[in-house]
């Protein structure tokens, strides 16, 4: 598919769209879109929406670790859009935003069973910082680091 990538914080509008994965209950998701950022009100910068010829075709859900650590909870391309660069558009956005506002790091993570995420998470820069086990049914947790330095 061609077209240009246009990468957004998302709108209420969208609360669907990001939500279609289910990890997180709706109504916090929809307090995450309607809670504008204290810097721009007409910002949300939890969730930043990928689209192509008008299209939403991926999402980023932003947390804040001990609410000033940034970290990827979930990074989702529909499968139809998948190795065509959208992961790494969205990713390129965010770091610029996180720089931007004076973030030296991004974290995120990925199940211990899961190698194609940990393989993606290497590929655009992240280096592995550490493991918590005992999660996800057993599988446990890699986590990530990327410098934004």
């Amino acid at each position: 598919m061609s077209g240009e990538v246009v990468i957004r914080f998302a709108r209420l509008d969208d609360l669907d769209f990001a939500y279609q994965d289910g990890y997180i209950p709706g109504e916090v998701l929809k307090r995450k879109i309607e809670a504008p950022s204290v810097l721009n009100p007409d910002r949300i910068e939890d969730i930043l929406i990928a689209e192509r010829n008008g299209k939403r075709v991926g999402y980023v859900r932003l947390e804040y670790l001990w609410s000033i650590v940034p970290y990827i909870s979930l990074i989702q391309v529909l499968p139809d859009f998948r190795r065509q660069g959208i992961g790494k558009a969205l990713l390129r956005f965010l770091e610029t935003f996180l720089r931007d506002t004076g973030n030296e790091a991004l974290y995120s993570s990925s199940q211990a069973d899961e190698p194609e995420p940990q393989a993606w998470h290497r590929h655009v820069g992240f280096e592995e910082c550490g493991f918590i086990a005992g999660i996800n049914d057993g599988a446990g947790e890699v986590f990530f680091r990327k410098s934004l330095r």
